[in-house]
């Protein structure tokens, strides 16, 4: 079965998804996740899991940020929230809140988000023993690769198909310390839509904030999959992120509403290559118009990538 993940950035927002069809929200706050396009309140998070349970679909809560002392003081009296609040999946990055999570005896099942570090079925197999119902896959990751990785994966994994893929965080505020020096007291949120640009190449588009968990800055072109949906459902790629970080409002509801369609047309095998070429067409319509779209690391060859 092809699994639906789809990020939401209000509750409005969340039962539009739902409707759409997505299997499952993906939501948190911003105090324990990464690069959420909202962070909700207890409460909301509440409303959000309920909703989603109603109508037969799933939570997965953002816990994957890297707990310094300050976040992981906060962490025990969350993670007994979650316990109440009874979400279905939590992502999990830093191995002191799976510890946690042990320790506490909490039983939601967790997916593995190392980021960057998660490039072998070995890793994920190892944080699979050591109870990762799955995990996800790190955005640099090509194609040639996944094939081969495929044939030896013991729990499902997540790929990004369509949204903003983070390429550098750093825990140090990069933003706040280039104000200081230029004397500048400019806003350093996700909201002031700041960007980095390479030398002599001013349309380089590398969006850049920073919050809690530190600075975040993201490839230049965000993640279109559309056209190689059916590659990664024939290697056994079924789990399927949509990030609208960068992507707000009814548009990505829109965007959701086509894959959930090529889902559909993958499990009735009635797939067409000619109709995944209409779905992209759509979904450029339907991106941000500063934002361009590519297959990020999907068709490179692995010896480029250093």
């Amino acid at each position: 079965m092809i699994e639906i993940i789809a990020t939401a950035e209000s509750i409005d927002q969340a039962k539009l998804l739902l409707t759409a069809g997505v299997d499952t929200l993906y939501i948190g706050e911003e105090t324990f996740g990464l690069r959420l396009p909202a962070s909700f309140s207890r409460e909301e998070q509440q409303v959000i899991i309920d909703l989603a349970h109603d109508a037969g679909k799933q939570v997965m809560i953002a816990v994957n940020g890297i707990m310094h002392p300050d976040k992981m003081k906060l962490l025990p009296e969350y993670l007994d929230f979650l316990r109440k609040a009874a979400p279905d999946k939590l992502v999990v990055g830093d191995p002191g809140v799976i510890f946690m999570l042990q320790q506490k005896s909490i039983e939601i099942p967790f997916i593995y988000d190392g980021e960057t570090m998660v490039t072998s079925s070995r890793q994920i197999n190892f944080w699979a023993k050591k109870g990762a119902s799955g995990a996800v896959l790190a955005r640099e990751v090509p194609f040639e690769e996944m094939v081969a990785m495929s044939e030896n994966l013991q729990v499902p994994v997540e790929v990004l198909v369509y949204g903003a893929s983070c390429i550098h965080q750093s825990k140090r505020p990069l933003l706040q310390n280039y104000y200081n020096y230029t004397k500048l007291g400019e806003e350093k949120s996700k909201e002031r839509g700041l960007f980095l640009s390479e030398p002599k190449k001013e349309e380089t588009h590398y969006s850049i904030y920073e919050d809690s968990h530190g600075t975040h800055i993201f490839a230049d072109n965000d993640i279109n999959m559309m056209n190689e949906l059916s590659k990664l459902h024939e290697h056994g790629y079924r789990t399927w992120k949509l990030d609208g970080i960068y992507a707000p409002g009814e548009n990505f509801v829109e965007v959701s509403k086509l894959f959930v369609e090529a889902k559909a047309a993958l499990e009735a095998t009635s797939w067409s290559e000619e109709q995944a070429i209409a779905w992209s067409e759509q979904i450029q319509t339907l991106h941000p118009e500063n934002r361009a779209l590519d297959t990020g690391f999907f068709h490179l060859d692995p010896k480029e990538i250093k």
